[in-house]
């Protein structure tokens, strides 16, 4: 088979220059259904008592666990370049969110 005719297997993935500058979050709240897992990322300022969600993903049970993996995967190759990332004290908010428990 010529190399014209081989399949393509790449995905052309393109992102605008809004996206691509990202958003900072400091908190996610992560609630699921039996169908999705739906991921809220929000930046909490110390001292403020309200914040927004910067960003809602929702994710099919399985993009969640490929997610997941990924996460692991790469935090793996990030400890072994620069070593350890310590976990965080669980933080106190002094707020209620009047949702679920807030994960980060």
């Amino acid at each position: 088979m010529s190399e014209q005719q081989q399949p393509n297997n790449q995905l052309n993935i393109e992102i605008s220059e809004e996206v691509a500058e990202g958003q900072y979050a400091n908190l996610a709240i992560i609630t699921h259904s039996h169908a999705e897992f739906i991921v809220d990322f929000v930046n909490v300022m110390p001292g403020t008592p309200k914040s927004k969600v910067k960003s809602r993903i929702i994710l099919t049970p399985q993009h969640a666990k490929r997610l997941l993996n990924a996460l692991n995967d790469n935090i793996e190759k990030f400890e072994a370049a620069n070593g350890r990332i310590n976990d965080v004290e669980e933080i106190q908010f002094p707020m209620q969110f009047g949702g679920p428990i807030a994960q980060a």
